[in-house]
Parts: structure tokens; C-alpha cells; sequence
């Protein structure tokens, strides 16, 4: 298991490529795994980790990588990659996302970016040492998701009194922005359910629904004397 200096001292750039002198033996005695050997996902891990009932921490995937400077371009590019997925950054240069079959693929492809623009990187299957660390984790990360739920739900808030086609114009925006959150949304905070009913609600009422009916009088009977 890594403790956090051990994964601190992952992100310094001393593991390229091959494993330095003496890490073999020390990645075996600290239960760290290359990302070539097999695991299972761990659905069990999000909702455990974030109600506090986990009492081992469980399985995270690392990207540890460094790149040249310039240009610029391929690392902005690999920047917004890892900031759309959602990503713990634990040091310079060493993300984590907890793993499972699609996470380990989505940063062994982060991975292949960064050497092909000449850069090095590697990614590594690690434990934190304790259940605090990774409920810090998990933390860390529900609270950028919950940055961004509220962003949408203040977006939302601000066309209800907005007319119809407005609405639904917004409506439609804010779902494939939920849709994004949600693939990175490993940990949910409370304020998922609330913005996303905030969401749906820009496409009820009589305005979107489309007006009442209206009935047709029928013929005046009169009466006779």
C-alpha cells in the first residue's frame, strides 16, 4: 500500500518507463501492482467510501506523467482530458481515479497521449494506506462535482420565469452538461438529485405542456314562453 508520501514521491518524475533500481522489490513489499495485471470493478467502493463505511480502502488507478513545456499545445490537451474525467490530483504531474475496468482504460489512453507527444507517463494500481486518505479522496472529489452541479442549477434558476422555447433551449444545454458531470461523478454529493429535478423542471408547466384545451360553446337554446 502506498502511504501518502509514496504516492507523492510517484508524481516527482522518478518513475519513467521502466521501474528504477530497487522499486521491484519495493513495489511488492508496498502491494503495488503495474497496470497490466488483471481487476475487478468495484462498485461497492463510491457508495461505501462516501457514507464512511469503508474499513479497507480500496483499489485506485494512477497516472503518473511529466511532458515537455513546449509547446504548449499536447499539454493543455491532456490537462482538459484528465479535468474531464473527473481526476484526484494528489501531486504534480499524478492524478488518481478510483479503478475499475473503464477508469484504468480512460488513463492508459491519457497515457498514450503523453508519449506520443513526447512525453512519459505510466499508470499503477495502489491502496491508500488508510480509510481517511481515501475518504479525503473521495471528498476532494465530491466537492468539485458539487461545484458543478450548483453551476447548473443556478443556470437553470435563472430562466424559470423565461419564456417557453427559452426554457427548453436551456433544458436541453443543462442535460448534456449533467450527462458530462455524471460520467465523472464517482462520490455524488447531495446536490445531484435537487439540480437535476431543477433541470427537468424547466420543461413542465401549462407553458411547456402547451395550452389548456378550450371548449367549444355549443348552439344557444331558447326557450319558449
Amino acid at each position: 500500500m502506498l502511504s501518502a508520501e509514496a504516492w507523492g514521491n510517484l508524481g516527482d518524475g522518478s518513475i519513467q518507463g521502466s521501474a528504477p533500481s530497487g522499486w521491484a522489490e519495493r513495489s511488492r513489499r508496498q502491494h503495488v501492482t503495474r497496470s497490466d495485471s488483471t481487476t475487478s470493478a468495484q462498485p461497492w467502493l463510491h457508495s461505501a467510501v462516501a457514507m464512511g463505511e469503508a474499513r479497507v480502502p480500496g483499489e485506485w488507478v494512477l497516472l503518473t506523467y511529466r511532458m515537455p513545456r513546449d509547446p504548449s499545445t499536447p499539454r493543455i490537451s491532456v490537462w482538459r482530458k484528465l479535468k474531464g474525467l473527473g481526476v484526484a490530483q494528489l501531486a504534480d504531474g499524478l492524478v488518481a481515479l478510483p479503478a475499475d475496468a473503464r477508469t484504468r482504460e480512460q488513463l492508459e489512453w491519457v497515457a498514450e497521449q503523453v508519449r506520443q507527444a513526447d512525453g512519459v507517463a505510466s499508470v499503477w494500481l495502489a491502496r491508500p494506506t488508510t480509510p481517511a486518505q481515501e475518504r479525503e479522496l473521495a471528498a476532494g472529489m465530491a466537492a468539485a462535482r458539487r461545484g458543478e452541479y450548483q453551476q447548473v442549477r443556478a443556470e437553470a434558476t435563472e430562466v424559470l420565469s423565461a419564456p417557453v422555447a427559452d426554457r427548453l433551449r436551456t433544458q436541453r444545454r443543462l442535460r448534456g452538461d449533467l450527462r458530462r458531470i455524471r460520467r465523472r461523478d464517482y462520490f455524488p454529493p447531495l446536490e445531484r438529485d435537487g439540480t437535476v429535478a431543477a433541470v427537468e423542471a424547466l420543461g413542465t408547466g401549462p407553458a411547456a405542456d402547451g395550452p389548456p384545451p378550450t371548449s367549444t360553446p355549443g348552439p344557444t337554446v331558447r326557450q319558449g314562453s
